[in-house]
């Protein structure tokens, strides 16, 4: 029987980025929902039950820490990856400390971000999923994000 795919939300106010960002994990496998800032993530998150949520910190309305600080003392909280342009230490610590499982700068290489994705789920050790697609040969210079 085949496992289901996992649910990503991706949260990030710049349509360039989301958009890429989409079709990126959607090419891996991946389903995927979209917000563009942390109110309407949160409430995709509550209806959706996302695996894993890609989080920008710098979003209007509700930034990412909020996001953070609502989800961390929940015990149905899906697994937060923080892609971010900040590249502080302490900021890095910070979400950490406030539940992200990843942390990941911009500018990034999207066939890292689709293997962090990956690894992320599956750490869910209940998850039935259906396997990462195989890896593609390479077609040229890595796509780089920024």
């Amino acid at each position: 029987m085949k496992g289901k795919r996992p649910r990503a939300i991706i949260v990030e106010d710049d349509p360039d980025i989301l958009l890429i960002l989409r079709n990126t994990l959607e090419d891996a496998g991946f389903e995927t929902s979209l917000a563009a800032d942390g109110s309407t993530a949160m409430r995709r998150i509550e209806s959706e039950r996302p695996h894993v949520v890609l989080l920008d910190l710098m979003l209007p309305l509700m930034d990412g820490w909020s996001v953070l600080a609502e989800l961390r003392d929940r015990p149905d909280a899906p697994r937060v990856v923080v892609c971010t342009a900040r590249v502080s230490q302490v900021e890095r610590d910070r979400a950490f400390e406030m539940g992200a499982v990843e942390y990941v700068t911009k500018p990034f290489d999207v066939d890292e971000l689709v293997e962090l994705m990956w690894d992320v789920v599956r750490r869910e050790p209940a998850m039935d999923l259906e396997p990462a697609p195989p890896e593609a040969p390479p077609s040229g210079p890595a796509e780089t994000v920024d």
